[in-house]
C-alpha cells in the first residue's frame, strides 16, 4: 500500500488552509506522514545510552532470584510471633549476602541474616535488628505488636519474573536501564541504527566560524543550535554548512542531502519575501507542503519529502531567525525525528506553574514566550518571562530554562494564573 500523500492527509483535517494552519493542525499532519526507518545493530550496552530498542528485553533471570532479606535482622518463621506479647528466638547461625545458611530453622529460632542475603528455607519474615530487644549472639526478643508475617522480605521474581518483557521495544535507554540490563546478565542489546541528519543554512549573509565578519553579515549561529538539538537526540550528523542564495547551490545540497541522510533540516529561505527559488526548487524534488503556522515566533515552516537519485529524505524547512529554529524544532521535528528512530511517544516535559507578571497574548495563534522557572516561598512552581521576545533574540533563549506555551484560543494572562511551562531539562 503506498503512503498518502501530504495532501491526502491533509485532506482529512476540517478547515485546512496552508496559509493558516494552527500548531495542532501541522502536529497532526506530520505525525500522520512520518514513518519510522528501518534497519537495527547489536551494540555493547556501554554504548547504548540514549539509543532506542529495536526489539523487547526477556528477562532471563529471575529478579530477585530468591526470597531475600530487604532488611540487616533476623529471619524467622511468621507464625513464631506471639500476638499481643514479646517473642524470644534462639539465634542459630549467619546468612550472608552471596553465602546462604543451608541448615533448618525449627520453630522458636532464627538466623542473623544481612540485606540481600538469601532466606532461609521457610522463614518469612525478618525483623530488623534496630527493633530487637535484649539480643546477643544467641537469643534476641522481639517486642509485642513489632511487625506482621512476611515483613522485610523480598520473594523472588518480585522485581522481574524470567520470561517477562524486561524493557520494551522503542524505549529510548536511560541510565538506569543500563543497570538493568547489566542486572539480569546482558551484555549486548538491539537497537535501532542511528538516524542520519542532515542540516545546513541558507544566506550570503552568514559566516561560518573563523571567517572574516564583512559589513552586512552575521555568524551562523542556527547550524550550532541545531548541532547541539540534534546531538541531544542521539543523532548521526551531516553538517553541510552554510549554503548560498542561488538556484544551482540550494538544489545540489538538497540533492546530496537527500542520498545521504534519512532527515533533512534547513533554516532560512522558506518566508515571504526570501529568493523565489527556494520553494518551487523543495517542491521539485519532492512531496512538500509550505505552511504559515499561527503561532510564534516561526510562522513559516516547510515539511515534507525529497527525493533524487533513488534516495528519499524527510524535509524540514525552518525559519531563518535564531529563535524560530528552536521553537519549531522542538515542537514539530524533535516528535517526527524520535517517531523516525522508533521511539515511543516520548512527549515534552511539561508542568504548570503561575505567572508572575501579565504576559499579553491575542487568541488565534499559539505563542512560545521564553521564561524562567523557579519556586516561591511555598516551594510551588513560578515563571517570569525573560524580557524581549524577538525572535532575533538568541540571548533570552539562553538565558531561559523553559518555555511559556500559551495555546491557540488564549488570551492574555494576568499575573498570579497559572500557565503551561515545557522544561529545557529533560529534552531529548
Amino acid at each position: 500500500m503506498n503512503q498518502p500523500t501530504l495532501t491526502e492527509i491533509a485532506a482529512g483535517l476540517e478547515g485546512y488552509d496552508p496559509n493558516a494552519v494552527s500548531v495542532t493542525q501541522a502536529q497532526r499532519i506530520i505525525q500522520d506522514f512520518v514513518k519510522p526507518i528501518h534497519g537495527m545493530e547489536l551494540i555493547p550496552i556501554r554504548e547504548a545510552l540514549g539509543r532506542v530498542l529495536a526489539a523487547d528485553v526477556v528477562s532471563p533471570i529471575s529478579v530477585p532470584a530468591h526470597d531475600n532479606s530487604a532488611m540487616d535482622g533476623f529471619a524467622f518463621h511468621g507464625s513464631d510471633l506471639v500476638a499481643g506479647a514479646a517473642t524470644t528466638l534462639t539465634v542459630i547461625g549467619t546468612a550472608f549476602a552471596g553465602r546462604s545458611f543451608d541448615g533448618a530453622v525449627g520453630a522458636g529460632q532464627c538466623v542473623r541474616i544481612m540485606t540481600g542475603a538469601v532466606m532461609p528455607a521457610d522463614c518469612d519474615t525478618v525483623v530488623p535488628q534496630e527493633l530487637t530487644q535484649a539480643a546477643s549472639d544467641t537469643a534476641i526478643t522481639i517486642p509485642p505488636n513489632t511487625l506482621q508475617t512476611g515483613d522485610n522480605r523480598r520473594k523472588k521474581g518480585e522485581d522481574l519474573m524470567e520470561g517477562q518483557p524486561a524493557l520494551t521495544r522503542g524505549r529510548v535507554l536511560r541510565p538506569a536501564d543500563l543497570g538493568l540490563l547489566a542486572s539480569l546478565g546482558i551484555a549486548e542489546v538491539a537497537v535501532q541504527r542511528r538516524l542520519k541528519v542532515a542540516f545546513f543554512s541558507t544566506g550570503d549573509e552568514l559566516r561560518s566560524l573563523g571567517e572574516p565578519l564583512d559589513p552586512g553579515c552575521i555568524f551562523d549561529s542556527n547550524r550550532y543550535t541545531l548541532l547541539g538539538m540534534l546531538t541531544r537526540l542521539g543523532c548521526e550528523l551531516i553538517d553541510m554548512g552554510v549554503v548560498k542564495d542561488d538556484a544551482d547551490s540550494l538544489e545540489a545540497a538538497l540533492r546530496s542531502a537527500c542520498e545521504n541522510a534519512d532527515a533533512v533540516i534547513t533554516s532560512g529561505g522558506v518566508s515571504v519575501g526570501e529568493a523565489d527559488y527556494t520553494k518551487p526548487i523543495m517542491a521539485k524534488l519532492g512531496d512538500v507542503t509550505f505552511w504559515k503556522i499561527g503561532m510564534r515566533p516561526g510562522r513559516p515552516l516547510a515539511f515534507g519529502t525529497i527525493a533524487s537519485n533513488g534516495k528519499k529524505a524527510y524535509l524540514f524547512g525552518l525559519p531563518g531567525n535564531p529563535v524560530a529554529v528552536m521553537v519549531t524544532f522542538y515542537f514539530f521535528a524533535r516528535d517526527a525525528l524520535l517517531r523516525m528512530m522508533g521511539a515511543r511517544e516520548n512527549p515534552l516535559p511539561q508542568l504548570r506553574a503561575t505567572s508572575l507578571a501579565d504576559i499579553r497574548k491575542k487568541p488565534g495563534r499559539t505563542e512560545y514566550q521564553r521564561g524562567i522557572l523557579s519556586t516561591d516561598g511555598q516551594g510551588q512552581p513560578v515563571v517570569r518571562i525573560t524580557g524581549s521576545q524577538g525572535s532575533g533574540v538568541l540571548r533570552s533563549m539562553s538565558e531561559a530554562n523553559c518555555m511559556v506555551v500559551l495555546h491557540h484560543q488564549q488570551g492574555s494572562v494576568r499575573a498570579g494564573e497559572a500557565v503551561d511551562v515545557v522544561l529545557f531539562d529533560g529534552l531529548t
